[in-house]
């Protein structure tokens, strides 16, 4: 089974995120697994005017908040599902377009720069950060700002994924890697879970130079 039939098939059994949040927002960003919980888009500080890109772009729902507030928007998956679903729901949205690609092969044939690169439990967490992180760097504006989350490292193991092993990574780790191709100004923070939850957040966030 090839990577994109694999999160094909874990696309099927995803449930579609609702219309409407507990604020009675039609859009939103939420970085971390839980609703209604957790930073908003100021992490990502003013996108007004600025090119982004989401690697895992899912339902396409995050990135189709950002192009609400005045970005342009591109979003990767690996999943064509994905991408049928994103178009379905945000296709009419101007400054905004999807793409069913892997993230380190769109980013080898791509020519565009970019000023914001998010991951929300997304590429970043499922390829070799030694790999796609001077990718992604070799792709966005200096000053640029690159966000990602995922679980903490540890939290469910390091048991096998649909895309073999996942990268978790502790803060030190990241801070290092992250410097080490062309980052700055790094950032790690745990987001708690909400009561009754265990697992948290972990949400990096870097400035290219």
């Amino acid at each position: 089974m090839s990577l994109a039939e694999s999160w094909d098939r874990y696309a099927v059994e995803s449930k579609p995120r609702r219309t409407v949040n507990a604020r009675g927002e039609t859009t939103w960003l939420n970085w971390t697994q839980y609703a209604d919980h957790g930073p908003d888009e100021n992490v990502l500080g003013p996108v007004a005017g600025h090119r982004v890109l989401e690697l895992g772009s899912g339902s396409g729902s995050n990135l189709a908040h950002l192009v609400t507030l005045g970005a342009t928007g591109l979003g990767v998956d690996v999943a064509p599902s994905r991408e049928t679903v994103a178009r379905e729901r945000w296709g009419s949205l101007p400054g905004l377009e999807f793409r069913a690609a892997e993230a380190t092969e769109f980013l080898s044939e791509t020519d565009e720069t970019f000023d914001v690169v998010l991951s929300i439990f997304g590429a970043v967490w499922f390829v070799d950060p030694d790999t796609l992180i001077p990718l992604i760097r070799s792709h966005m504006a200096a000053g640029g700002v690159l966000a990602f989350s995922h679980l903490p490292p540890g939290s469910q193991g390091s048991q096998a994924t649909r895309s073999g092993l996942r990268h978790d990574r502790t803060p030190e780790e990241w801070r290092r890697i992250l410097t080490g191709h062309g980052f700055s100004d790094v950032t790690v923070s745990l987001i708690e879970p909400p009561e009754g939850r265990a697992a948290g957040t972990m949400l990096v966030r870097a400035m290219a130079h």
